[in-house]
């Protein structure tokens, strides 16, 4: 494998080399995400046991993940901001072990609080790793940034997949404390991202050496105010994309509990077929929006979904589970567009670009899911999943972003 990847393997036009797709890295760093992120799915996929150990209430449950995503949200774009400017290979290995750390004490807490210190943990952990990873993925893409960015996200959704189900076998039958199991898993992820870290540090030497970027970065002639109005737009489609999967991921459970007198076991597999879903409509999203536009991507993803988020919240079980696969198919697939295009909108930004809109994305799943508790404690959670339905329609106003394909000149 070093062979694959080293600089050793440089051919006579070492800037000919930095553009060629390095499949090898991109899936690589694909697993690590797909363990950061299933370690991250870890938490929520218990909330049923949590809830009934400590007898919590949907505020409370909404209160955990706020904490979590908030630590995330916040701390992303700084992080990204930093390391634009001095890049840090080795902090991966670093943000997997904060996720160690959290996880082991999320394991041993024995109240609501040290549940909250534990989840922030996890939250750090994520902050760190997101934004660094993204720009390994972008260094890795040779100009193919959305099939790179998809391939990274396919990993980090099929981790929120597993994760629930690793946890319903795991977990829930045996009780909270057999979540530093998931330790191991952690230590795992430190040594790929070892792997990773040293293949960074000599991309960033070759880049040097070269003087100019390896990642093909190009430029457009939209006015800052017009970059910043499309970045708006973006960050409002991220709202409402997120907003919405926050109700899935942290209630979709509760509410096959309650609707349908599911099992927790039982809930927990329908949520896989979710994110299941969720992982594979990543992988799609990104090729397409190389091929057709990513503008297009955007749009039919998330005011695509619309018509069969209305129709969740009364269809029958049956309908329920493939209504919700539908939806994790069509609305995943906006995610590597909309980083893709904002990227392109700010060139040479990435760890920022990335740390923003992966921290907005935390953010509003966990502002999400603390509002949408709190609503469910006053009404009910299939009220909630009602009005959530109607996200969506935000979609519309892609149509106010510009067409960003073939309006850019290299530099």
């Amino acid at each position: 494998m070093k062979k694959t990847i080293s600089t050793a393997t440089l051919i006579a036009d070492p800037a000919q080399f930095a553009q060629q797709t390095v499949f090898s890295i991109l899936f690589t760093i694909s697993f690590s995400h797909l363990i950061n992120d299933m370690l991250q799915a870890v938490i929520p996929s218990i909330y049923p046991i949590l809830k009934t150990k400590y007898n919590l209430s949907f505020s409370q449950i909404g209160l955990i993940t706020f904490t979590y995503q908030i630590t995330a949200s916040l701390l992303q774009p700084f992080v990204g901001f930093y390391t634009d400017k001095k890049p840090r290979p080795y902090s991966l290995v670093v943000g997997m072990g904060f996720t160690l750390l959290g996880l082991l004490a999320a394991s041993l807490a024995n109240s609501f609080y040290h549940l909250l210190l534990s989840v922030s943990l996890i939250g750090i952990g994520s902050s760190i790793f997101h934004p660094e990873s993204s720009r390994v993925a972008h260094l890795a893409s040779g100009g193919k940034k959305g099939l790179a960015q998809s391939i990274f996200q396919l990993g980090g959704n099929a981790g929120s997949a597993i994760g629930p189900l690793l946890a319903a076998f795991i977990v829930v039958p045996h009780g909270q404390f057999y979540v530093i199991w998931f330790c191991l898993v952690a230590f795992v992820g430190m040594m790929v991202l070892l792997t990773i870290s040293k293949w960074y540090r000599e991309r960033l030497n070759l880049n040097a050496r070269i003087k100019k970027s390896a990642s093909g970065e190009q430029a457009h002639h939209f006015s800052k105010r017009r970059v910043l109005f499309s970045l708006g737009i973006l960050l409002v489609l991220i709202f409402s994309k997120y907003f919405y999967l926050s109700s899935i991921t942290s209630y979709y459970t509760f509410f096959l509990i309650g609707k349908f007198h599911l099992t927790v076991q039982q809930s927990q597999l329908y949520l896989f077929a979710f994110l299941g879903a969720v992982a594979l409509g990543t992988l799609i999203g990104g090729p397409l929006g190389d091929r057709f536009g990513r503008k297009y991507v955007i749009w039919i993803s998330i005011l695509g979904v619309a018509p069969f988020t209305l129709l969740l919240p009364y269809a029958s079980l049956f309908w329920t589970g493939a209504l919700s696969v539908i939806i994790g198919l069509i609305l995943s697939s906006a995610f590597s567009a909309i980083l893709v295009y904002a990227t392109e909108l700010v060139p040479g930004k990435v760890g920022l670009i990335a740390g923003l809109f992966f921290g907005l994305a935390f953010g509003m799943g966990g502002l999400g899911s603390a509002l949408l508790g709190k609503l469910a404690d006053m009404t009910s959670i299939t009220y909630v999943f009602k009005i959530c339905a109607f996200l969506p329609l935000i979609g519309i106003l892609t149509g106010f972003l510009p067409n960003i394909e073939g309006t850019k000149k290299h530099v």
